[in-house]
């Protein structure tokens, strides 16, 4: 078993009588859906449909919900929906007595969430309780993130900054296209009908190093995008899908720093880099 506590990340539990409606109005994803057992990526919009605030989202028996999100970020968070709860029956606290811990390479145990931001064959886990002892280091949670194209807000992107489609959201279950409004959701229906999505998550390998977390990815000196979780030759990034396409029909390198790569979409997500007209991309 590969066993991590993630002290960058905390719980914050919205709960009471009204929380599952509150919820379900207000966040990307579904929540009169969600299963127990299950820690659902999703996010809370701008208005203008950009990420504010992304996190992985759980049932804590009746009528309770955890949100494990970057630790920096909770306070701000629960200012934020304060000012949704309006008169909802729902409480919203800072949970202080359990670390967040993820978990691979093993079978479920009792209390183990599924994180389903990993597909296919990739089963990861989260446990949220007391600490326990570690197998495994942050360099190979990272490294398990980058091989399957999985973003996290503040290393891979900035957040109030990206659309949801552009961290891979609308494919991972981070938002429900099923129910009715959320905050933001005007913007984010109108991207998913018209299939404006021209950044994404991509994950970069190259044969050397790779340069540190925010390098540029460019072609023919022109960014296309932005480096951000490293291990090693991989790494993910976040980039214009048509230019990187433009590139590879003109022949031209992309390049992370002075190291040339290629770049790939996650396999889970049944993604293909768009077709271009290299000379009109130019």
């Amino acid at each position: 078993m590969k066993f991590l506590a993630l002290e960058y990340r905390a719980l914050v539990a919205i709960g009471g009588e009204d929380a599952q409606s509150l919820l379900q109005d207000v966040i990307s994803c579904g929540v009169e859906d969600l299963p127990d057992g299950m820690a659902r990526p999703g996010a809370l919009l701008t208005p203008q449909g950009k990420i504010m605030f992304a996190f992985l989202l759980s049932r804590d028996g009746t009528n309770r919900f955890l949100f494990d999100m970057t630790r920096g970020r909770t306070t701000a968070f629960m200012q934020r929906m304060t000012m949704y709860r309006l008169r909802a029956k729902a409480d919203i606290e800072l949970v202080e007595d359990q670390m967040v811990h993820a978990a691979w390479d093993c079978e479920r145990e009792p209390g183990f969430l599924r994180d389903d931001r990993f597909r296919d064959n990739a089963t990861v886990f989260r446990f949220y309780g007391q600490f326990r002892t570690e197998t495994a280091s942050l360099a190979e949670y990272n490294s398990l993130r980058v091989t399957n194209g999985v973003a996290e807000a503040e290393v891979d992107y900035a957040l109030s900054d990206v659309f949801p489609h552009d961290v891979l959201m609308d494919l991972n279950g981070g938002i429900s296209f099923k129910k009715g409004c959320f905050v933001g959701q005007e913007v984010v229906s109108r991207m998913q009908h018209r299939g404006t999505a021209r950044k994404r998550v991509v994950i970069l390998s190259a044969d050397a190093p790779l340069p540190a977390s925010g390098t540029a990815l460019t072609s023919a000196g022109r960014t296309i995008g932005t480096i951000g979780t490293v291990t090693g030759t991989k790494a993910l990034a976040l980039a214009r899908t048509d230019r990187i396409s433009a590139a590879v029909a003109a022949n031209e390198l992309l390049m992370a720093g002075d190291i040339p790569v290629t770049a790939i979409l996650p396999a889970w997500t049944g993604l293909e880099m768009p077709v271009v007209d290299a000379a009109k991309e130019s």
